[in-house]
């Protein structure tokens, strides 16, 4: 594994008085999402062997759950094209890891081609997604929300089969992104109850955790709690997830409201990597280095899928920042992790 990630200086947030709605039990998980959605809009080819390298140095650090592809057509997105190499080299990794090191390794899948394709590459957890807006819907699978989530099924089926000829540990994982859950680029804002339809409509499938997604970085506050306190009438706050992204700097606050509503999952991207073709001005995800700042500096522990410890202390920060930096120099694109930059200046 590489092992040039390590800076030199350790930082850590001043941690302060713990806030009594934030209690330091409470475990979070970061599921890291740069190497697919903070690249897959990235025009310039990006080799796999970078790819490789950007999540070694990912699993160095500590991160543990990384959506690392998509297995979608190569016309559409042709930066996930080395979706079945980069996956079976994941795989390959794997085996040579200890068991504390072992990672859960996701992959966006929009069909069941995809999807068998994902499963016979190694995939670890298959992600479906469809959206909160009929407009967004409609531009960006081409078809409805009830259409898209038809699709489903036989994804569904195929991986009932497939998990009942496997040891409960080789199970491959489903779980559903939902997009545009708090504003469209052409609807406008989206109501609580337009997330609760869809959540509605994918319990039937057997989905146990749902990513509810501020695609275009829209989301204030109060529009995150009512989301999230809407989508928990139907299931419980471990079953849904914060997707963020920093349009109008509002990503943190947002993150601090739904940890405010019990959600203990969030997605990040290192060095803020990301965006969406579809809403003009949309900047990246929120920055993997933000996020693990700010969960230090509330004193809240960060795990894995197994429920271990993962990214404590100053040194995993810095390290991070160093590999936000690599990645950012590698891509020809300005480090957009205010945290990250903070970190390197030390």
């Amino acid at each position: 594994m590489h092992s040039n990630v390590a800076t030199n200086n350790s930082v850590s947030p001043p941690t302060g008085d713990q806030s009594p709605r934030l209690p330091v039990s409470d475990a979070v998980r970061v599921i890291e999402v740069g190497p697919r959605d903070g690249l897959q809009n990235e025009k310039t080819p990006i080799d796999t062997t970078i790819k490789l390298q950007l999540i070694e140095r990912l699993l160095q650090v500590g991160l543990r759950e990384i959506e690392a592809t998509a297995f979608v057509s190569p016309k559409w997105v042709p930066q996930m094209s080395d979706h079945h190499a980069l996956m079976t080299r994941l795989v390959a990794l794997q085996a040579s890891q200890s068991a504390a090191a072992q990672a859960r390794f996701s992959a966006l899948t929009p069909n069941l081609q995809g999807a068998q394709v994902a499963i016979d590459a190694g995939a670890q957890e298959l992600v479906i997604f469809t959206a909160a807006s009929e407009a967004f819907a409609q531009k960006n699978i081409n078809c409805s929300i009830e259409e898209s989530i038809r699709r489903f099924e036989p994804i569904v089926a195929r991986l009932a089969e497939h998990n009942q000829a496997q040891p409960p540990h080789k199970a491959v994982r489903l779980r559903a992104s939902i997009s545009c859950a708090f504003g469209c680029p052409y609807a406008g804002a989206i109501a609580p109850s337009q997330v609760v339809r869809v959540v509605e409509q994918l319990i039937p499938l057997g989905i146990t955790e749902f990513d509810i997604a501020d695609t275009i970085g829209v989301a204030t506050p109060n529009a995150v709690k009512a989301v999230f306190a809407a989508a928990q009438q139907l299931v419980p706050a471990t079953q849904l997830a914060g997707h963020f992204h920093d349009t109008y700097g509002q990503a943190l606050v947002n993150i601090y409201a739904a940890l405010e509503s019990d959600i203990r999952i969030f997605h990040s991207s290192i060095a803020g990597l990301g965006g969406c073709p579809y809403a003009r001005g949309a900047t990246g995800n929120v920055a993997t280095e933000e996020v693990v700042y700010l969960l230090h500096g509330l004193g809240m522990p960060i795990v894995d899928q197994t429920g271990n410890r993962i990214l404590e202390g100053g040194i995993a920060l810095s390290e991070l920042a160093a590999t936000g930096a690599w990645i950012s120099g590698i891509i020809g694109r300005p480090n957009q992790s205010r945290a990250g930059r903070a970190l390197m200046a030390h």
